[in-house]
């Protein structure tokens, strides 16, 4: 450059000189075009440093350009203008065309390749050589000048070179595979693990790159992705209940791990929708179109139960171990359902409404002969000979369901306790029915009879691992404590605080409650209800127990309320 300025400074330059010096400039730029088409090559602090030489002298042409552009004095010399940045940029374009092409004609180097698609390996190859060549051109940017932006102008051409590609491939007929992989790529692997590399977050305009395909394209592509991936699903879930059914059928029993009956339904199936839900995640945008993955798995549960429940009215040999192993699948489903986020709120409660019929029906099998013992056994209940002791209805009754209870050592510890505490809680419903049901005033050795029965029941359960539900116990010895007090002060507190503890305890209840006693005055009963429905807590306690009266009818009670409005009514208008 120093030559040229001295060489047309001169009012007639040699054409000799002129044309030697063309030449060394022409030698010069080859040089620099060598070295930028080595970039990628360059490790070391000396190849860098020509880098960096061959970017400067890049800019010198440039600004030389410039000046002799703005001479009007003489001839400028007739290799300018040299238009070194433009030159350059061409050259970069044609350097990441010719990377990638060369890219998907080489082998990536993974192992499980060789079984992937065509258009796998190209998009994977493609990918892999855009994330390399990105991460390269980090380490040679300083050899740039910030105004030359080198980061973004490579960024640029990779993105548009791929963008071209993965267009072509997206009208292609692809299958539902590829397609697949073709999304994973444009909206998770590219914008998330390239553009987002901690090398390359912040750098690489993300925003002014867009996405590698146009909008249309794209929603046409994830529209193809969802209806083959539901259709895959569907079929799928399918195929692991008949497989299941099968083997109820054939007459097979599941197998025993870790001591308990297991079947690998709920496992597949989980594995089923969450995999294509972590899949989906990755490769559609709009989240909220998993929905239509997970409906699916609300219409398994459906055709799961009734199988199931067909199953338990063929009355088979094999009902028994069968059930078992589907109670233990329905508890690992439910803990599906209510944990994972991505269902919607009516899915979630469209597949727990299904899960609890299949876990109702599967408890049936343990508690319907027990039921008909109990409503027998109860019977015996508030008669003369319970009341005395001479009849011990409750450890008959424990006796019984010792016998039937005997053979849940092979199911699951969680249901066992779900389905010990369903027992329990029949048990109690019961004796409270019946409780409601006697017309006989109760003395104070019954109290201590309904107490003593209380503490038989719980220890039963208990010793057999039905933890958690001693609330039942503390109910029935405080229903005894009511029937136990003579004060009406007493009674009334003690009232109050069952009312507080089971809000669905009702006025007819109290007054169900209140006609086994003696000694109370109608005045007292009505001034005991009357407290205990002004005194009702309206709002939550960590004291409150599960809901229980509500499931235990006093209708004489209630006709009688009835009754007594009606007199009350005809006294207030005598007409």
């Amino acid at each position: 450059m120093v030559q040229e300025e001295q060489l047309f400074s001169q009012d007639t330059p040699s054409e000799q000189e002129q044309d030697q010096l063309h030449k060394d400039f022409e030698a010069l730029i080859v040089q620099v075009w060598i070295t930028i088409n080595n970039t990628f090559i360059f490790s070391t602090p000396q190849q860098l440093k020509v880098l960096k030489s061959a970017v400067a002298i890049i800019q010198g042409q440039e600004e030389q350009d410039r000046r002799w552009a703005g001479c009007v004095d003489g001839p400028a010399p007739v290799w300018r203008p040299q238009k070194c940045v433009s030159t350059h940029n061409n050259l970069l374009q044609n350097m990441v065309e010719s990377r990638l092409k060369e890219a998907v004609g080489h082998d990536s180097g993974e192992p499980s390749e060789s079984t992937w698609s065509p258009v796998k390996k190209e998009v994977f190859r493609l990918g892999k050589c855009v994330k390399k060549d990105l991460l390269a051109v980090v380490k040679v940017k300083d050899c740039y000048p910030p105004q030359m932006d080198i980061i973004n102008l490579y960024a640029g051409l990779y993105h548009q070179r791929f963008s071209s590609r993965l267009a072509d491939l997206a009208v292609s007929d692809l299958g539902t595979d590829d397609c697949c992989y073709v999304l994973l790529w444009v909206n998770h692997c590219y914008p998330c693990e390239i553009l987002k590399h901690k090398e390359l977050d912040g750098k690489v305009k993300a925003a002014c790159l867009g996405s590698l395909l146009l909008p249309e394209t794209l929603n046409q592509l994830e529209e193809q992705y969802l209806t083959g991936k539901q259709d895959k699903v569907k079929l799928w879930l399918q195929t692991v209940l008949k497989t299941e059914e099968q083997s109820w059928m054939n007459g097979s029993t599941p197998k025993i791990v870790d001591a308990f009956y297991y079947s690998p339904l709920a496992v597949d199936v989980i594995q089923i929708i969450d995999g294509s839900l972590s899949e989906l995640s990755h490769v559609i945008r709009d989240q909220s179109k998993a929905q239509r993955v997970t409906q699916h798995l609300e219409a398994f549960l459906i055709s799961y139960k009734k199988r199931v429940e067909e199953f338990v009215k063929g009355n088979h040999w094999n009902v028994i171990p069968v059930v078992k192993a589907q109670l233990a699948c329905e508890e690992q489903l439910r803990d599906y359902v209510t944990g994972t986020g991505r269902l919607s709120e009516e899915q979630r409660r469209q597949c727990l409404h299904s899960l609890s019929a299949l876990r109702d029906c599967g408890y049936s099998c343990f508690t319907c002969p027990i039921h008909a013992q109990l409503k027998m056994c109860c019977s015996q209940l508030w008669t003369p000979v319970w009341l005395d002791g001479s009849l011990p209805v409750i450890d008959a009754l424990l006796d019984f369901m010792s016998q039937q209870l005997t053979d849940l050592a092979d199911l699951q510890p969680v249901c066992r306790q779900s389905l010990l505490h369903i027992v329990y809680e029949s048990v109690v419903l019961q004796y409270v029915r019946k409780m409601m049901k006697a017309r006989v005033k109760i003395e104070e050795n019954a109290a201590q009879q309904i107490v003593e029965d209380a503490q038989n029941i719980n220890d039963f359960f208990s010793e057999r691992g039905c933890s958690g539900s001693s609330w039942l116990s503390e109910m029935l010895c405080s229903i005894a404590e009511i029937l136990r007090l003579k004060d009406p002060g007493s009674v009334q507190l003690e009232m109050a605080f069952l009312a507080q503890r089971f809000p669905d305890l009702s006025d007819a209840h109290v007054l169900a409650l209140l006609s086994l006693k003696t000694g109370l005055s109608s005045s007292d009963v009505r001034s005991i209800r009357r407290s205990v429905a002004e005194n009702r807590s309206t709002e939550g306690s960590a004291n409150r127990g599960p809901l229980f009266f509500s499931k235990v009818k006093v209708r004489w009670i209630n006709a009688a309320i009835n009754q007594m409005g009606v007199l009350t009514s005809a006294c207030q208008n005598p007409k």
